[in-house]
């Protein structure tokens, strides 16, 4: 009778503590989230003392590390696009018996879109502010779109807010892995932005009295209106700066 192998546990969290040194070179100082693929983290270079960010993958979500593979060809195919987070490397540590892929890319001070509309008077910009973000977060996914490649899972919580006055910089996190762009996900990336900009300006309890200006680019968040409006990212770009108040 045949041997049966063992199967491998499954790994559904790190849970690295600060002080841990992983792969011998990196020093773990705070978790940075958790999702579906893996966990994140803020470490430090033991050599250098170069800040990092480093997501860890559990090995059933990254079968002989496709997931990793993916992620880092699209991010180096997009590595002059400002707008997202320059990936270094990968490594690997040995947890649970097991071989743990991760990436390692730049780590960038800030804090989520989410948490900054949270602290702003009423949980709301007003609609200057509120169009500024739009037009920095359509110029960066326009520069996406134009290397054939989409984000495809936009929301306050995937955007990470560095600095804001006269404009936003902002960087995006977590993008949509699978599949080729169609033009289906430019239209999704679109929808995206404008409920963003829906939300960030007040949403349905604020959206009655908000100026022509707002409801013009919202379009009652009606998707075919919306697409037949701005059928791409350059569109809605070319509609904000040239806006008439």
């Amino acid at each position: 009778m045949a041997a049966v192998k063992n199967k491998l546990a499954v790994i559904d969290s790190f849970d690295f503590k600060a002080g841990r040194i992983l792969a011998g070179k990196y020093e773990v100082l705070a978790c940075l989230g958790k999702g579906w693929e893996g966990e994140v983290y803020h470490v430090i270079e033991t050599r250098t003392g170069i800040e990092r960010a480093v997501k860890f993958f559990y090995p059933q979500r990254n079968e002989r590390d496709k997931s990793v593979s993916f992620y880092a060809k699209k991010l180096h195919k997009l590595r002059h696009c400002p707008i997202l987070i320059q990936y270094h490397t990968q490594d690997t540590i040995r947890y649970k018996q097991q071989d743990v892929t991760f990436l390692v890319s730049e780590y960038v001070e800030g804090e989520l879109l989410s948490t900054f509309i949270d602290r702003q008077p009423g949980k709301r910009l007003n609609a200057f502010q509120a169009i500024h973000l739009l037009h920095s977060m359509v110029s960066g996914i326009e520069t996406i779109h134009s290397y054939g490649e989409y984000h495809g899972d936009l929301h306050t919580d995937n955007v990470i807010l560095m600095r804001y006055g006269l404009g936003f910089e902002l960087k995006l996190i977590d993008m949509y892995h699978w599949g080729a762009m169609r033009r289906e996900n430019i239209h999704d990336d679109i929808c995206d932005l404008i409920r963003i900009f829906y939300d960030a300006v007040g949403g349905k309890k604020h959206y009655a009295k908000q100026h022509r200006v707002v409801k013009d680019i919202c379009c009652g968040l009606k998707r075919n209106l919306i697409i037949k409006k701005f059928p791409s990212a350059a569109e809605l770009r070319e509609h904000l700066e040239t806006l008439e108040w």
